[in-house]
């Protein structure tokens, strides 16, 4: 048989419980704040740039479809679409665009000068990772209206 003070005193510790955390209660709000802050502060993975390629538009020409003070458009593939897309010309960056959306950017190259050029992209989170690249040779653009015939 239970007495009254024995049942009051367990009624209490009940309560007592129920308002005070326990240590695994603790435990557990402090790892999910650590989770949470590692989170938050995390830095942002690598972006890379996974492919490059370049078309001829409407130029044409018998040897390249590639001339002098013709417009090409250069496209880069990415594996995330936030971070801005840096191009480069034999090594020589000439523009530097945010992605147009789907992990796809586009930019207009001129070449300025004969001969061959390699068109890469960068993004400056890509890592040590080798840029893609794609080569093209370039000759002499004559241009006839819209496009460019190239010699």
């Amino acid at each position: 048989m239970v007495t009254q003070p024995l049942a009051r005193d367990i009624r209490s510790a009940r309560r007592g419980d129920a308002d005070t955390p326990t240590r695994l209660h603790r435990v557990g709000v402090s790892a999910a704040a650590v989770l949470v802050s590692l989170l938050l502060t995390a830095p942002p993975a690598g972006a890379t740039v996974r492919e490059v390629s370049v078309t001829p538009d409407l130029n044409a020409g018998i040897r390249t479809n590639y001339g002098t003070g013709c417009s090409y458009t250069v496209r880069a593939w990415l594996t995330e679409a936030v971070t801005e897309v840096t191009f480069l010309d034999n090594g020589v960056p000439f523009a530097t665009v945010g992605p147009d959306g789907g992990g796809l950017a586009l930019v207009h190259w001129v070449p300025a000068y004969e001969g061959d050029h390699t068109l890469q992209a960068v993004q400056p989170t890509g890592g040590n990772e080798r840029a893609p690249y794609v080569r093209v040779f370039v000759g002499r653009g004559e241009h006839i209206g819209y496009a460019c015939w190239v010699i």
